[in-house]
């Protein structure tokens, strides 16, 4: 929502400014200082939002689940009844899961969790969230396919996905390369799988 000045309302600029710095320069790495410069508003709006940094960090990385599973679940749904679409579904939204632009960073969530080691950080929870949205789902639709071992699928699939995010990274560091193939490989691991 915009508001009477053609700007996004105060919480979101934050969020928006926290994911861009975040994400790309790192958490530690950014000040609260140019999260305010970036999303253009004073300390006492922050704070009338979240308590502190930590907070700013897990409502970024909460919003940024939440758009995750969006598209998932939107991939999920193209991919209608078939089993085999459905468990690579997770590639097709992958690709197209908006990202900040030009960004070398991979997962926001393994980032994250690198510099979050402090099990009482409330990002914590989202991280967690994370982790658990992949390995259940991947399970499942895993077992959906028709998995043999549905459980050895969904680790070579996860795999692949946390590949896929690396092997971007090092894409966009030397262009002209040959881009991630992870859904191929994904596909045949499903194919290998049920044999």
């Amino acid at each position: 929502m915009v508001g009477d000045s053609g700007r996004a309302p105060a919480r979101e600029r934050l969020l928006d400014a926290a994911e861009e710095l975040f994400f790309e320069r790192g958490i530690a790495a950014t000040g609260v200082d140019a999260v305010l410069r970036r999303a253009r508003v004073a300390p006492a709006t922050l704070y009338a939002h979240f308590p502190g940094k930590d907070h700013l960090v897990a409502a970024y990385l909460r919003r940024r689940h939440e758009r995750w599973r969006a598209a998932w679940d939107d991939a999920l749904q193209r991919c209608g009844d078939d089993p085999d679409a459905r468990a690579l579904a997770v590639f097709d939204a992958l690709d197209v899961f908006p990202g900040p632009q030009g960004s070398t960073r991979g997962c926001a969530f393994l980032a994250a969790a690198v510099e979050i080691c402090d099990s009482g950080h409330p990002a914590q929870e989202w991280l967690v969230a994370d982790t658990r949205l992949l390995d259940d789902r991947l399970r499942a639709l895993a077992a959906d396919a028709g998995a043999a071992d549905p459980d050895a699928l969904a680790a070579e699939l996860l795999l692949l996905y946390d590949g896929a995010l690396a092997a971007r990274t090092r894409h966009r560091l030397v262009p002209g390369g040959t881009p991630p193939r992870a859904r191929a490989l994904a596909a045949a691991a499903i194919a290998r799988h049920r044999s």
